[in-house]
């Protein structure tokens, strides 16, 4: 009560910080009507005045009051939309390295006009990211008349362009593009073997539309990179048949947590299964460990059938297995589930199973975003997620107030006994509507709940369109044209669509339809000009009159099928209604049949109702039920933070040496001659084969001189005297070190003069970079495994986190030890034949967007040619093809291609990958 009387007298906090603003708006609307009399081209020059003061010491925040001016002038003479005070503001909060919070219709793709012409002045690239490529073109090409008309250059970064043309986009003043492309391309241009095929500059600073989808709803889901691995396809389509003639009590399933696990019953029942299908040999468990793999695909198989629903989580869309994005309803093209659940729900479709992959390069959004030095957000919800902001982004969120008051009203929740029940007082409802021409937005969670409203809609005879994932490509048009009277329109989702529903529609969307079929029908120019303008003024003076139909009738409506996990999707579906000052209204239907009742409720309040008892058709509706549900809500929302929170933690052991890394390779690139690295590897090698076989203060006869001896001949392929450099009087360890460095640097020396300099200088860096990214991608992979079982360390008493960062840490050591061991032992035994290399066969890459809760890595090995990187060196790796000659145990160039888990050919009895195969 103390609080509320506090923010009565002095106002809230968020209001205080809006209301600092008012000054700084008062003298960019003071310098309108000087900048109204300029002409194009002097508004045009204050665009390099800017520069040139930047460039004599004035900061940013000295030019934005003249920055802002220029900006809205310029918006007014290209697209005829003046800035709204509001809208200053919002610039001003994004200026500011904040996220600004304005309701849908305020004009947010404006808004960033302003912040991001004032820092494109200093020409380091501004980023404006979005959510699909639809927006990224539409705004670059929309608000780009705005930054041409001011002499600034924008480019578009978007699915399917080549090296140069996205290197183009980038080096523009002003990018475009969505989260997933600029993330792979980070990953991407950390995989090239040149500085200059690299297409990123240096982030600076980024502007994130829909922040709060982006930011919190797929941070859960890192960008991975991945390659080919081993093809199991067979297997997983054996695997699949099994899991459907299980009996219901051969599984225990968790839908809270989306897991599934076999009950002793279902084992039993599962291993009975595989020995008649002869996968699993008789009196052997599916548990023993040579069994892992089997046990992997039937656990998938398990999930894929138990766990995931077509037209829910997927759909099958020509002959492949698609994703649906939980908060947006789009299809996920491109994105794949790991460790092998996509191959699993491909074999339960019955379409062509394609092969795993390989982590090659991953990253999270969080810290993705994070390495921008100055970041900011707009969305129409954030404000319930303000903590999470704060403590992962270290990003205040800012409420912007509208430019009209909210004129919608929003209905108090209805509680159905059952789906059925709820169906009907929907459709009634929307028929209701329709009746006195009022239009209606529906919202569902799911492709299959709304098929199965529209079913309904169809038996009760109400026309509507239907916008999910199967007709994505109509959004624009569905969504543009759902103000018109008593339009129905069912939509899966409204989160991030980017595209205002204006009442009465939307006349410039009916215009470019118009242009389009009277192009097709008129050749004419003048012709067709002349019947465009007559559509255009019937289109206007239909629209218009539409409109005030719409606004007597109350305005669009909108009905929520059910609660979304978040309440933001919540918000983001009734703030369709109301832009601008309109009227209407928003109502939530529920049953206690919903997943979020069932599976979340844990509610004193809803057991009761659950308790009651209700008869059919009769609705409960209280403003207790309504906060009941947010409570539910509430606790989803803070266990998907925690999800966040946790891979937050973990990557950011990872990201710790990503970044290093990532430096390292970026010099590397940037070096041409390696010769002094590969001299300091030499150096580290030299010195731990002589430390582990002489050990410090120990005696002579303790020295492992035959031990040091097979090492060198191992490594270096020289057989050297060190036995009889041991037996000398007063030899020291140190001059047993010299020696052999002396020895090792001839034998590169010798190379070096046998290939010539020019030649063994690209040898060098080709094998050292191939080498660095393949410990790289083999590292990850040990931390993908790593990681999969770190948690069990919590029953023995040890935080999983503290013993990840450890276990870690030895792994980077080990890469840096293998890496240096690897790169001397390949280029001190390769041989080279002078002649043109092969062209190599291109690497099948996927770039994977994939949900941690349900699978945190990938598995299998890639094969790699030390031949050298595409398109580098003229010298190849002579290599004896297998059984065409004998293999010497000490003269590794003749082993040919040795699997990575075979035994290794120099006879120490370990397997290659951990021998002469370790990298």
């Amino acid at each position: 009560m103390l609080g509320a009387l506090a923010r009565s007298l002095f106002g809230t906090a968020n209001d205080r910080v809006v209301k600092g603003f008012d000054r700084p708006v008062a003298r960019i609307n003071a310098l309108e009507p000087e900048f109204a009399k300029l002409s194009d081209e002097q508004l045009r020059g204050k665009t390099t005045e800017f520069r040139e003061r930047l460039a004599k010491g004035e900061t940013l925040d000295d030019l934005l009051i003249e920055a802002f001016a220029t900006v809205r002038e310029a918006a007014k003479r290209t697209l005829g939309q003046r800035p709204f005070d509001v809208q200053l503001k919002g610039g001003m909060v994004l200026h500011a390295g904040k996220i600004a919070e304005m309701k849908t219709g305020e004009g947010k793709t404006l808004v960033a006009t302003l912040p991001v012409y004032l820092n494109a002045l200093e020409g380091k690239g501004v980023h404006v990211v979005t959510v699909n490529d639809y927006l990224a073109r539409r705004d670059a090409e929309w608000m780009g008349k705005i930054y041409t008309f001011l002499g600034l250059t924008v480019g578009t970064i978007v699915h399917n362009l080549s090296d140069e043309e996205r290197r183009a986009a980038y080096a523009s003043d002003i990018t475009y593009g969505t989260n997933n492309e600029i993330g792979f391309d980070y990953l991407r241009d950390n995989m090239k073997f040149r500085r200059d095929d690299m297409v990123q500059r240096p982030f600076n600073f980024a502007i994130v539309d829909e922040v709060d989808s982006i930011l919190i709803d797929e941070a859960r889901t890192p960008l991975i990179i991945s390659g080919p691995a081993e093809d199991s396809s067979e297997l997983y389509r054996r695997a699949d048949v099994v899991i459907p003639r299980l009996k219901p009590d051969a599984y225990e399933k968790d839908e809270k947590n989306r897991q599934v696990t076999f009950t002793e019953t279902g084992i039993e029942a599962v291993e009975d299964l595989l020995r008649a299908d002869g996968l699993l040999p008789e009196g052997q468990s599916l548990y023993a460990p040579s069994q892992i793999t089997l046990l992997h695909h039937v656990t998938q198989a398990l999930r894929a059938h138990k766990l995931f629903a077509r037209d829910v989580d997927y759909i099958v869309k020509d002959g492949q297995v698609v994703i649906i994005d939980e908060f947006t309803g789009r299809m996920m093209a491109g994105r794949r589930y790991s460790e092998g659940l996509h191959q699993a729900l491909e074999a339960k479709e019955k379409v062509e199973i394609q092969r795993e992959n390989q982590t090659l390069a991953s990253i999270t959004f969080q810290n993705l975003f994070r390495m921008y030095p100055k970041l900011a957000g707009m969305t129409g919800t954030a404000m319930t997620e303000a903590a999470e902001f704060a403590e992962i982004y270290k990003l205040e969120v800012v409420e912007i107030p509208t430019n009209v008051p909210v004129a919608r009203k929003d209905n108090d929740d209805e509680v159905y006994r059952t789906l059925a029940d709820k169906t009907r007082a929907i459709v009634k409802l929307i028929g209701e509507c329709r009746d006195r021409n009022q239009p209606v937005l529906v919202g569902t969670v799911s492709i299959e709940k709304s098929e199965a409203l529209s079913a309904e809609l169809k038996k009760a005879r109400i026309p509507h369109n239907v916008l999910n994932a199967r007709y994505h490509e109509q959004e624009a048009e569905i969504v543009a044209q759902a103000g018109r009277p008593g339009a129905v329109t069912i939509a899966t989702n409204m989160a991030g669509r980017g595209t205002d529903i204006q009442l009465g529609g939307n006349a410039d969307m009916l215009l470019r339809q118009a242009e389009t079929e009277v192009a097709a029908r008129i050749p004419d120019e003048t012709a067709r000009a002349a019947e465009l303008e007559q559509i255009a003024a019937k289109i206007r003076a239909d629209v218009a009159r539409d409109r005030e139909i719409v606004r007597a009738a109350g305005g669009l409506y909108v009905v929520g099928t059910e609660r979304h996990e978040s309440r933001r999707i919540d918000n983001q579906l009734r703030g369709r209604s109301g832009r601008q000052g309109d009227p209407g209204g928003s109502k939530f239907f529920l049953s206690l049949e919903d997943d979020l009742m069932r599976i979340f409720g844990g509610n004193k309040v809803l057991d009761w109702v659950q308790k009651k008892g209700m008869a059919d058709d009769e609705a409960l509706t209280h403003r207790w039920l309504n906060k009941a549900l947010e409570t539910a809500q509430g606790k989803v929302e803070a266990r998907n933070f925690e999800i966040r929170k946790n891979l937050l933690r973990f990557d950011d052991v990872m990201n710790s040496q990503r970044k290093e890394i990532y430096k390292e390779r970026l010099e590397l690139m940037a070096t041409e001659d390696v010769a002094d690295v590969v001299v300091g590897m030499r150096r580290d090698v030299v010195d731990g084969m002589v430390s582990r076989a002489i050990p410090e203060d120990a005696y002579a006869e303790q020295w492992k001189i035959a031990e040091l001896k097979d090492e060198v001949q191992r490594t270096f392929g020289l057989d050297l005297p060190i036995d009889a450099w041991a037996q000398e009087e007063g030899i020291a360890e140190e001059q047993i070190k010299t020696r052999l460095n002396e020895a090792v640097d001839r034998l590169f020396a010798q190379k070096a003069a046998q290939y010539g300099p020019e030649v063994w200088r690209q040898v060098e860096k080709s094998v050292l970079m191939q080498l660095f990214d393949q410990s790289w991608k083999e590292h990850l992979l040990h931390l993908d495994h790593l990681r999969q079982g770190i948690g069990l360390r919590a029953y023995g008493q040890k935080d999983p986190l503290n013993e990840y960062k450890r276990e870690a840490f030895n792994l980077f050591s080990d890469l840096l030890t293998g890496l240096r061991e690897s790169v001397v032992n390949v280029l001190a035994n390769l041989q080279l034949r002078m002649e043109p290399p092969p062209m190599p066969e291109p690497v099948q890459m996927h770039e994977i967007h994939e949900d941690p809760v349900l699978a945190s890595s990938m598995a299998g090995e890639a094969g790699f040619d030390p031949a050298g990187p595409p398109g580098g060196g003229v010298a190849t790796l002579a290599r004896p093809a297998a059984g065409k000659a004998a293999i010497d145990p000490n003269n590794p160039s003749t082993w040919g291609k040795v699997a990575r888990n075979a035994p290794c050919p120099c006879g120490s009895g370990r397997k290659f990958k951990h021998c002469h195969g370790r990298v």
